[in-house]
């Protein structure tokens, strides 16, 4: 590093939206001319992405702030917190970070660092990101969330949904195949409410599809509400399209999803479910499950427990709830679901996921699959197939970013193995 430089460090925390938001402000800070720091411990400026979905993560935030005073109060540091922050948090924080904006607004960040001449940025969605990745990328199509489902902090954090032009996401999605992109994943709280002029969600993903080259496209993350045949046809075209779907549905009981609000049920989502894997038979499905929502009786989990053994899932992301300040539930709900039912209830659907998973996997046995390399752990390679599964190969060869044919000998819950082809 040069002396004199000066360095940013940018700790996310939450969703993949918020790893693309991050990109975003990687861009304008290297823009500023600063340059990476390996971690938290000498950078000038240190950037949060905050989550406030779990109070862990609020409290994580709250830890690591404590450490950045004594080099704030020396003039060493200036700290910035945006993301998902809600009011109450904002109030806590105001007196530890040195600048607090909505993530809509980091375009502001240079002005903030009183980098006046840098400041006329573009508009969020038209930041261009410094992406992590030379072949993954991820492509926002729209932010905030229209739902208002009781447990959630989105709408608060973010706002009402704000949806990005179809022709800025075509051309930054043609630009990136050709920059030789081999994995797209468009983001947004709730894609399939998706809408511009003549574009809704399935216009918009068919007409990516219909890009050529050599890629996978993904999206995340699905309202069941919003989730439409039209898009089932188009997501059965294949081509480009992955055959993986993250549903999520958050309880299997219909008297919890409304205290929810969610605007759909159970009998609702098993149906679009069962049209979805009649359309795409090697459809691999995830969700996310809420347990020990206040009222949650034991009835009420063993419909979910129900619902687990019925759907198979390959994988799914359990929260134990918590009452986050400011949302419905928390306001007017008792979180009256004991911690030990919480932690009994997640250990008893993990354990049924894992045995759900290990039969699915072992389909692949035998199977010749394509994989994109992403990297190197534990002596391996490892990537990931169309259908989102973990494979794991041996290999000195650097193969990252690259496809390569894996021949699936063994399984376990939540990866493949064997050798390239």
């Amino acid at each position: 590093m040069i002396k004199g430089e000066k360095t940013y460090y940018i700790l996310v925390l939450g969703c993949q939206m918020n790893q693309s938001d991050s990109e975003k402000i990687e861009a304008i800070l290297v823009d500023l001319g600063y340059t990476k720091s390996p971690d938290d411990q000498t950078a000038d400026v240190i950037v949060v992405v905050a989550c406030s979905v779990k109070q862990a993560a609020i409290d994580r935030i709250d830890g690591k702030s404590n450490h950045y005073q004594a080099r704030r109060q020396r003039g060493e540091l200036v700290t910035i917190l945006t993301g998902c922050v809600l009011a109450s948090d904002q109030q806590k924080f105001r007196q530890k970070f040195d600048i607090l904006l909505p993530i809509a607004d980091i375009n502001l960040i240079p002005a903030k660092l009183s980098a006046l001449e840098s400041s006329d940025l573009a508009d969020y969605f038209d930041i261009i990101p410094k992406r992590e990745s030379k072949f993954q990328a991820y492509v926002p199509i729209m932010t905030g969330c229209n739902n208002y489902c009781t447990f959630c902090v989105v709408p608060f954090t973010r706002g009402i949904e704000k949806h990005r032009p179809a022709k800025s996401i075509i051309d930054e999605c043609q630009n990136l195949i050709d920059q030789g992109y081999k994995e797209i994943t468009l983001l947004g709280q709730n894609v399939n409410s998706y809408c511009d002029g003549d574009y809704d969600f399935p216009k918009l993903l068919k007409r990516l599809n219909e890009i050529a080259g050599d890629y996978w496209l993904r999206f995340t993350t699905s309202n069941p509400q919003d989730f439409s045949d039209d898009l089932i046809e188009v997501m059965k075209l294949g081509g480009h399209i992955t055959p993986y779907l993250h549903f999520a549905i958050q309880s299997g009981d219909d008297e919890i999803l409304k205290k929810m609000n969610r605007r759909h049920n159970v009998s609702h989502y098993i149906a679009i479910l069962k049209k979805a894997r009649q359309a795409i038979p090697n459809l691999m499905v995830s969700t996310d499950i809420i347990v020990g929502f206040p009222s949650e009786t034991e009835a009420a989990f063993n419909n979910t427990v129900k619902l687990f053994k019925q759907i198979g899932y390959d994988m799914a992301y359990i929260s134990q709830y918590s009452a986050r300040a400011g949302t419905p539930s928390a306001k007017l709900m008792t979180d009256d679901v004991s911690k030990d039912d919480k932690v009994r209830r997640d250990k008893y659907l993990n354990a049924i996921l894992a045995q759900g998973a290990k039969k699915n996997n072992e389909a692949y046995i035998g199977r010749t699959v394509k994989v994109l390399v992403e990297g190197r752990k534990r002596g391996r390679l490892y990537g990931k197939t169309d259908t989102f599964k973990t494979v794991y190969m041996v290999s000195d060869k650097n193969l990252t970013g690259e496809f390569v044919k894996v021949k699936i000998l063994s399984v376990d819950s939540w990866s493949l193995y064997g050798p390239i082809v």
